[in-house]
């Protein structure tokens, strides 16, 4: 089904003190728009979904691989493909918003059983 859906209108969702999110889905593919508090961090997680995270204001340090053997920063502007079952974490250096795109769709976000993130705090 074609749709045209603008960010203002679209819920803004408080997933914890550090982080809000706006989600929009289709069927095979999924995009938010993310804000970060200074200091947050992702926890190390993975999931089978492709992810793609575009930076549009902040710094992102990412470190990736089950012993976190990878580090990369992203900046406003920077784009990076995170393969599919690729472990990652994020710590969040400034204020950020940031677009993550996925295929297919995060039930778990949909859900809201991303409890990962739900319980996660700023250091």
């Amino acid at each position: 089904m074609l749709s045209k859906l603008n960010w203002h209108s679209v819920p803004v969702e408080t997933v914890n003190p550090s982080m809000t999110r706006q989600i929009i889905s289709g069927d095979k593919l999924m995009i938010a728009r993310i804000k970060f508090k200074d200091g947050f961090t992702v926890p190390l997680h993975s999931h089978i979904h492709e992810q793609i995270t575009q930076v549009v204001s902040g710094k992102m340090r990412f470190w990736f691989g089950e012993a976190k053997d990878q580090t990369m920063d992203l900046v406003p502007g920077d784009v990076v493909v995170i393969p599919s079952n690729l472990p990652h974490e994020a710590l969040i250096i400034g204020d950020v918003e940031e677009i993550d795109t996925w295929a297919p769709p995060r039930q778990d976000w949909l859900d809201k059983t991303d409890g990962y993130l739900r319980k996660a705090t700023a250091k």
